[in-house]
């Protein structure tokens, strides 16, 4: 706290400007102290923080759930800090054990070349990627010989490594860990030595990596490194993490109709956080915002839309969301059909079965889906519901074909 008394009245409001500023949406700052410190240093000599967000590139399409940690990136960066994207294309070999109950099937170098590079992309659309520092971890953990590898381990206990849940689950119910899953957070921390960083952000699921990077830190005689945890964003369920393999998020290179029509099945009790955590709406308005729907001023509905065109905006531009409201209230709000249905000359047999009417037209994937979605009541021929999953279709001119509530296609003779 020395450093805060030779601070001139301007540098203190900077300061506390930053802090403010920073620790919107987040969980836990560890230690608190220590980052205001921190702060205040990067005020006072000019020099700016290392911020670090590590990726471990085992997939490759990024969803709304991905973003909440970029966001707090581009705060960083717009106060002027360095952010260093780490790709994990050495530890993505083995794949972060966080949260998994079995082994994790090891990447090639080929599929972690293709996932780190689509991620990259994907994350320019928060982040001013001309501005950040990109390293891949394999720089300095393929040099490190048997030796370097006993000495890195011998910081960290088998207790201690026990103690993370998921290890600690699946030892306690039998199921098997191998050796080379413990030293995953051991080279995430490792990156931390080698890329001497200031800051480490990350999901409150990643705590544990987190803090071994500022115990690795102090190990090897660094200055120890703020951790930074950020809550995970449930999915359109409302209740599990949102992933792609739950089918519960929404992507962000996903069409700007598909992300405006999944934004409107957000829970109502979860539109504020999603506002705090994956848009840059300023505080006042999310407050004022919260105020509305509690006394009743603001209308769900009417919050959810607009949450829905802020997302289609900042990954597909103003007029696309413009455009894709237009779409929702127009097929869904006036319950009529939309105006640019692509249409489709069908050249096929007729009658043909509806299932393979579905998948012949790339509207389902495969025939158990397209089956699936006749039963549950997702498909229409011309308005009508399809309740005979056995139906067979005659071809008609102009028949418009619907799938759940945003595919639409017109057949032409």
């Amino acid at each position: 706290m020395e450093q805060e008394k030779v601070l001139t009245t301007e540098q203190q409001a900077e300061v506390e400007r930053q802090l403010a500023h920073l620790k919107r949406g987040v969980v836990e700052i560890i230690p608190e102290d220590d980052f205001r410190k921190k702060i205040t240093k990067s005020v006072l000599t000019g020099k700016p923080l290392k911020i670090k967000l590590g990726m471990d590139p085992s997939a490759p399409d990024v969803h709304i759930g991905h973003t909440v940690p970029l966001h707090k990136l581009r705060q960083f960066q717009e106060l002027g800090h360095e952010i260093q994207m780490l790709i994990g294309d050495f530890t993505g070999r083995i794949g972060d054990p966080t949260g998994k109950s079995e082994t994790r099937k090891q990447l090639t170098d080929e599929e972690v070349k293709k996932n780190a590079e689509t991620y990259v992309e994907q994350y320019g659309k928060v982040l001013d990627m001309d501005k950040v520092k990109i390293y891949y971890n394999s720089e300095w953990l393929k040099p490190l010989n048997f030796e370097d590898v006993v000495k890195l381990s011998a910081n960290m206990t088998v207790a201690r490594m026990l103690e993370r849940d998921d290890f600690e689950k699946r030892y306690k119910s039998g199921q098997p860990i191998s050796v080379h899953e413990f030293f995953y957070p051991l080279m995430q921390g490792y990156d931390s030595v080698a890329l001497e960083c200031d800051v480490e952000v990350g999901g409150t699921d990643q705590k544990f990596n987190l803090l071994m990077g500022r115990h690795l830190q102090d190990a090897y005689g660094k200055e120890k490194q703020v951790a930074l945890t950020l809550p995970l964003i449930e999915g359109l369920d409302g209740e599990r993490k949102m992933s792609k393999s739950l089918g519960n998020y929404i992507g962000i290179d996903e069409a700007p109709n598909e992300i405006f029509g999944k934004s409107m099945s957000i829970p109502d009790e979860l539109m504020v956080k999603y506002y705090k955590l994956a848009t840059d709406t300023p505080m006042e308005e999310i407050e004022k915002l919260e105020q509305g729907l509690e006394d009743g001023s603001i209308h769900p509905r009417d919050a959810k839309m607009n949450l829905g065109a802020k997302l289609v905006e900042m990954y597909h531009g103003e007029q696309a969301a413009k455009e894709a409201k237009e779409y929702f209230q127009t097929v869904f709000q006036k319950r009529s059909l939309p105006t640019d249905i692509p249409e489709v000359t069908w050249n096929g047999e007729s009658p043909i079965w509806i299932v393979d009417l579905l998948v012949e037209l790339n509207m389902l994937s495969s025939k158990g889906e397209a089956r699936r979605m006749v039963q549950n009541g997702g498909v229409k021929l011309n308005e009508e519901k399809v309740e005979d999953v056995q139906l067979q279709v005659e071809i008609e001119d102009g028949m418009i074909i619907q799938v759940g509530k945003r595919k639409f296609i017109k057949l032409k003779k």
